[in-house]
């Protein structure tokens, strides 16, 4: 049985997760998703302008209601510099898949990893999953680096497993369960 709780704060050495708010959408748009280079290996475009962005964060604080809505900003230095989120939820199986963005200022810091073992440590010990997987695009082998930092377990690929923005792609799954959380110093 899973303890839902919905998204709370969480805090890390250097980090704060938060709720988004619909002001958030300058920061947002700004830090990264207006950037095709941040997007470029995400489901979803680049934002044409920071009114998209409030369209997106307006229809998401609404689920802030649903106690099994997890989506956090990463707040680093005082700054909005990303997303993650649980994607997908199988409650029924209790696992979940995980995906995350950061803009491209704060790439190779260490912040998504350390915003992901956070994520992973509340949906284990808070929430009460069994497994937590993400996957990335294999020609995005630095988002595999985050989740091995994060002490996910690669699982294999997935060939030509989605159909994003006009192509196939393989999908690198990783997982982490929670025995093997719970076995980490």
């Amino acid at each position: 049985m899973l303890t839902h709780q919905g998204t709370q704060t969480l805090h890390t050495p250097r980090l704060i997760l938060d709720r988004f708010s619909p002001e958030d959408a300058r920061a947002m748009y700004d830090g990264w998703a207006s950037d095709p280079q941040v997007t470029r290996y995400l489901t979803w475009e680049s934002y044409a302008d920071a009114d998209a962005a409030r369209a997106y964060l307006e229809a998401l604080v609404k689920n802030y209601a649903r106690d099994d809505f997890y989506d956090w900003g990463i707040e680093f230095e005082g700054a909005l510099v990303g997303d993650i989120s649980v994607v997908r939820l199988d409650a029924e199986n209790r696992g979940c898949w995980l995906g995350y963005c950061i803009g491209r200022a704060w790439w190779g810091r260490g912040i998504v990893a350390e915003a992901l073992r956070a994520v992973i440590g509340f949906l284990f010990e808070n929430v009460g999953l069994e497994r937590i997987a993400a996957m990335h695009d294999r020609e995005n082998p630095n988002s595999g680096k985050v989740m091995r930092k994060a002490g996910m377990t690669c699982e294999g690929t997935l060939r030509r497993s989605r159909f994003i923005k006009g192509r196939f792609i393989d999908g690198v799954c990783y997982s982490i369960l929670r025995d093997e959380w719970e076995a980490e110093p």
